[in-house]
């Protein structure tokens, strides 16, 4: 995909008004893009430079329906009137996270702000051989081919050919040509992977409902000291991906991380954050591989600490022993005397008041009886 130069016909441009609102459309001789505010006519952005402002021209409403499918207009409030045009837009290529925004989508897309993170954390650069896991509609793909370039390669396994072909055909629009760095493979992820070399791979990106079931082909094909990252969206998802690499023992310990995203405001003294921001959407676990022999180093927990025993599936002995040795440390005489004396000083203190409060009403009494005499 160009990314300087003047804009050509069949590249995504995006236009944003003064308001800050987006549309993301891609040139074609003789097109225009509907708009709120009327039509922008593609022909005068062919041809010329990022930057520019277009202006928009009145559109007619019989112009703006949909000539063969009318019905894919109803529900559409600007199409109901006529657009005077007069508006501008600000035309500029779209960065590859407003590109992954506003692409067509079949399954759901992982947010640039977790798509960042995974190339940071996953410390995936340029000349890297990667292997994903669920291609989608192709968000992460696209990072991960931008990141790797043309002098690494990604491998992506995708169960679903329909996702395959939108994932594809989004990467083709965005770099103006089928990747021929990126090894698009259907199928599942195990019967996929066994057809790999091992060791083939420098890092692995788990983005699919199971990826604690596909640890043992993720290990054999990753590269020792290769980093894998899962990207789980529930803490039930999070806590079996973890508990599945402590246990399998090639894996160090998992580093788990959350993003959020909030945008703020500022226009001269006025700074605060926006109202709204993007917070949970997922989970990146993110771990390294062992060599072939090495156990994985792993922090032990206190009994005290056990998170992992269901006590309702244990025995009555075995609930016994547990609790024995769950049981508290015992406290020290002198701890304990300290306790008391306290405890008898703050019990004192409310004798004290109460004894108080009633000699000072008996008083008050005494001295209302003396007046009525």
């Amino acid at each position: 995909m160009p990314n300087r130069g003047v804009l050509q016909a069949g590249e995504k441009v995006q236009f944003t008004d003064r308001k800050g609102k987006r549309i993301t459309d891609q040139l074609t001789v003789g097109g225009t893009t509907q708009t709120e505010h009327g039509l922008i006519m593609h022909d005068q952005i062919i041809g010329q430079t990022e930057g520019i402002v277009v202006t928009t021209v009145r559109a007619k409403r019989e112009a703006q329906i949909n000539q063969q499918h009318p019905e894919r207009d109803e529900g559409k409030p600007w199409k109901s009137a006529r657009a005077i045009g007069g508006w501008e837009y600000a035309v500029m290529r779209p960065r590859l996270a407003d590109y992954v925004l506003s692409m067509p989508r079949g399954a759901q897309i992982m947010y640039p702000k977790d798509i960042a993170q995974v190339i940071q954390l996953g410390d995936i650069r340029r000349g890297m051989r990667v292997l994903e896991s669920g291609a989608g509609s192709g968000a992460m793909s696209l990072n991960l081919l931008d990141a790797v370039g043309c002098e690494g390669s990604l491998t992506t396994i995708e169960m679903r050919p329909e996702f395959a072909k939108v994932a594809l055909g989004n990467a083709t629009v965005y770099f103006g040509e089928r990747p021929g760095w990126w090894d698009l493979r259907i199928g599942d992820f195990d019967s996929v992977a066994r057809e790999l070399p091992e060791h083939a791979f420098d890092r692995i990106v788990l983005d699919m409902l199971d990826p604690w079931n596909r640890l043992e082909q993720a290990y054999r094909v990753i590269a020792p000291g290769g980093v894998l990252v899962a990207y789980v969206t529930t803490t039930t998802q999070l806590s079996r991906m973890a508990e599945s690499l402590r246990q399998t023992g090639v894996w160090t310990e998992p580093d788990i991380q959350e993003t959020l995203e909030r945008s703020w405001k500022a226009q001269g003294l006025a700074v605060r954050p926006d109202h709204q921001m993007i917070g949970h959407t997922g989970f990146l676990v993110v771990t390294r591989a062992m060599a072939e022999g090495c156990q994985a180093l792993h922090k032990r927990d206190r009994a005290t600490k056990d998170t992992t025993t269901d006590v309702d599936e244990l025995s009555a002995q075995q609930r016994a022993a547990q609790l024995e040795d769950l049981e508290l440390r015992d406290i020290s005489d002198r701890k304990l005397r300290k306790v008391l004396r306290d405890l008898d000083a703050q019990v004192a203190n409310i004798s004290s008041a109460q004894s108080g409060q009633q000699s000072s009403a008996a008083t008050s009494a005494d001295d209302a009886s003396s007046e009525l005499d």
